[in-house]
């Protein structure tokens, strides 16, 4: 596990466009272009956010990342964790290992709530993965998208990071 770099972004982009066009954990039906995987990369390491790949000598297995969950200032602790792996890596572990150092490095950086949107109900490897970590079922947004000819749900998954809500922030502002 390392911290990701600009010169994995080709990985990247194969990994997720993969995801993209055949899967619904994404709810984009077009893969961007690596340059806008670059551009979001920029995002979020330029935040001081994690962003990191599985590294098997050289080859990058998956990766993941943590975003703001929502830009408005009262969310400002809460983050949304994204991760996918390669189709010939899953099952291997590669997605809980990504997973629980997105939430090591959070928890450094004193942010509060760990967020996630899983899309497709149906996606029990991912439910199943993110309560393994901690994370907690909190709701489901029922058919909030359309992809792949049907409606599909979001799961939204949380956890709390270090202290979560038992204190308020040492600081105004990550």
């Amino acid at each position: 596990m390392r911290a990701a770099q600009p010169d994995d972004i080709a990985a990247v982009h194969s990994i997720y466009a993969h995801h993209v066009l055949n899967g619904l954990a994404s709810f984009e039906e077009q893969p961007p272009a690596a340059d806008e995987l670059r551009r979001r990369y920029d995002e979020v390491t330029g935040r001081g956010l994690p962003y990191v790949v599985a590294d098997f000598g050289g080859v990058v297995g998956g990766y993941g990342y943590c975003s703001l969950y929502r830009a408005r200032s009262a969310y400002r602790y809460s983050l949304e964790d994204s991760v996918y792996v390669r189709p010939d890596m899953q099952g291997r572990g590669v997605g809980a290992a990504l997973l629980g150092e997105l939430i090591r490095r959070c928890e450094l950086l004193d942010y509060r709530q760990l967020i996630a949107v899983i899309g497709d109900s149906a996606n029990t490897a991912s439910i199943a993965l993110h309560a393994s970590l901690g994370f907690l079922r909190v709701g489901t947004l029922r058919s909030a998208g359309f992809k792949l000819g049907r409606w599909v749900d979001s799961v939204i998954m949380q956890r709390p990071l270090g202290r979560g809500d038992a204190i308020p922030p040492a600081r105004p502002s990550p």
